[in-house]
């Protein structure tokens, strides 16, 4: 989130954690086996870890995560490596479903992560824009993917007087090359958020 003065859009927005203000809570039913084989809910609450992020500007909410393909599903390992550990932004070999809610007008810094990214608009209206300049508008339904590529993310919901909620999954992708040159990933200003984890 852009990061300067108490006088930056959104800034204070997020004072009670998950959700937003203004935003509906989301509920996350994990699944599993029951002692006679049959299929039961074992999990149901609205996530395992919460961020807040720039100056109250926006919340991270973790819904899942596995750091390997394919899931050992077998036992309750990966729902325990999932609520036990915060994941960084993408998992070379896993996945990493995230929940962002924004606050009003928030934009984020230019960032790209080496991974492949599915995101949806679940509530608002958002404009991306790549570091080419190109942008474009997603309303609610919408859909992108990522590429690797470098983007950055403005809550654009009633003309920057609502907050938004994305929803992203982070999948691990191989090294990109373009022009014979390695693309590295670089996440500016989030950076701190993702400090002491693993960062593709």
């Amino acid at each position: 989130m852009t990061m300067t003065t108490q006088s930056t859009p959104g800034a204070g927005f997020i004072t009670e954690g998950f959700p937003a203000p203004g935003l509906p809570r989301t509920q996350r039913h994990i699944t599993g086996y029951n002692a006679e084989g049959k299929s039961v809910f074992l999990h149901t609450d609205s996530g395992s870890h919460y961020r807040i992020m720039g100056e109250q500007q926006a919340i991270a909410n973790i819904l899942y995560s596995t750091s390997a393909t394919p899931v050992d599903t077998s036992g309750d390992s990966d729902i325990k490596m999932a609520q036990d550990k915060e994941p960084p932004l993408s998992y070379p070999n896993g996945s990493v479903v995230r929940l962002i809610d924004y606050a009003p007008n928030v934009q984020s810094p230019l960032h790209r992560s080496i991974s492949l990214g599915y995101g949806v608009v679940l509530e608002g209206i958002f404009q991306v824009t790549l570091d080419s300049g190109e942008s474009k508008v997603l309303r609610q339904g919408d859909f992108i993917v990522q590429r690797a590529t470098s983007h950055k993310w403005h809550n654009i919901t009633g003309n920057g007087t609502l907050p938004g909620r994305m929803l992203y999954i982070q999948l691990g992708c191989s090294e990109v090359h373009v022009n014979n040159e390695e693309i590295k990933p670089f996440l500016g200003e989030l950076a701190p958020y993702y400090e002491g984890r693993e960062v593709q």
